[in-house]
């Protein structure tokens, strides 16, 4: 039996991705199910249960010898547990050991959402060639992984590069995770839209008050919603640059739905860095948009299980 494919989930908060996926990257076979994010652990698993039972029922299925899972985190990849922040009911979920009950056992490797986009965007996408980079997802949440001399830096756990929690605001709102202004409380997409809100930005006439709606208010030149992207790209810069003074990277790839609202959140986080990264050796730091889009998550979780391990290049 030919088994020249691996299996890939990528689960979110909004969304549980599966996919059958080759060794150039390629998907040729999919499913999708919303996340019942406020639900109990087990209506959670049952959807991704569901994702593998549709990827089961595809004729290439025999020909995958590995999964990969690219998961909100954090994530335990020695324990193979998970617990995202955005989905409540799972804490120390055991999702390595039901997914491998679901697949008759195939072998799994587990790495963060974050860990994954940066795999898939290393492999095939904006960071392809670089030997240091930052990959990073800005949506409901923001995550990111490192590439460190040529190779996936996903740390002991799988959580190494998870930007979205640095603190970048001693004084700064609560974030879920217990801290006070990390990244994410300011730059991701619904906070993005919160505090659009809160300073008097109104939706328009179909009520959207998505992160996408305030980007095409500031598109239009609305100074409150200018005024939240612009806030949103001081904290992502701060948390780039404090990465960059760390590691040294010389890239940085944003992706997620965020990333999606362009010059709008570029042009302000480039200047913003500026402000920040002023050492001699990150003043060379790069700023550029993801190119994998919706499918990094689930092709970045193909080359950790095409890997054979997190610990692998992070360019199959």
């Amino acid at each position: 039996m030919r088994t020249d494919l691996v299996a890939a989930l990528d689960i979110g908060g909004t969304k549980i991705a599966g996919a059958l996926v080759d060794r150039t990257g390629a998907i040729l076979a999919r499913s999708q199910r919303p996340t019942p994010a406020r639900e109990d652990g087990d209506t959670v698993m049952r959807a991704v249960e569901e994702v593998l039972a549709d990827l089961a029922a595809s004729p290439l299925w025999g020909r995958a010898h590995a999964l990969g899972i690219g998961s909100a985190g954090p994530v335990d990849a020695s324990a193979g547990t998970v617990s995202p922040v955005n989905v409540p009911g799972w804490r120390d979920f055991p999702l390595v050991e039901r997914v491998r009950a679901a697949t008759g056992n195939l072998p799994v490797e587990l790495i963060g959402d974050g860990v994954a986009i940066t795999a898939a965007e290393h492999w095939l996408g904006a960071a392809r060639g670089h030997d240091e980079a930052l990959c990073m997802v800005v949506s409901t949440g923001v995550g990111g992984g490192l590439v460190l001399n040529g190779r996936l830096h996903p740390g002991p756990t799988g959580n190494a590069g998870h930007i979205g929690h640095i603190s970048v605001d001693l004084d700064g709102d609560p974030c879920p995770c217990g801290a006070r202004g990390c990244v994410e409380r300011i730059a991701s997409g619904p906070n993005i839209a919160r505090r659009a809100l809160e300073n008097g930005w109104q939706p328009g006439p179909d009520g959207d008050a998505s992160a996408a709606a305030v980007a095409a208010a500031a598109r239009a030149g609305d100074p409150v919603a200018t005024a939240s992207f612009e806030r949103a790209a001081r904290a992502l810069a701060a948390g780039i640059a404090a990465t960059a003074t760390l590691v040294e990277i010389d890239i940085a790839v944003i992706g997620g739905g965020v990333g999606k609202a362009g010059d709008v959140l570029l042009t302000p986080l480039r200047c913003a860095l500026a402000d920040y990264a002023t050492l001699s050796f990150v003043q060379r730091l790069r700023v550029v948009p993801a190119q994998m889009g919706t499918d990094a998550g689930l092709v970045g979780a193909a080359a950790a299980a095409l890997a054979g391990g997190t610990g692998a290049r992070a360019g199959v």
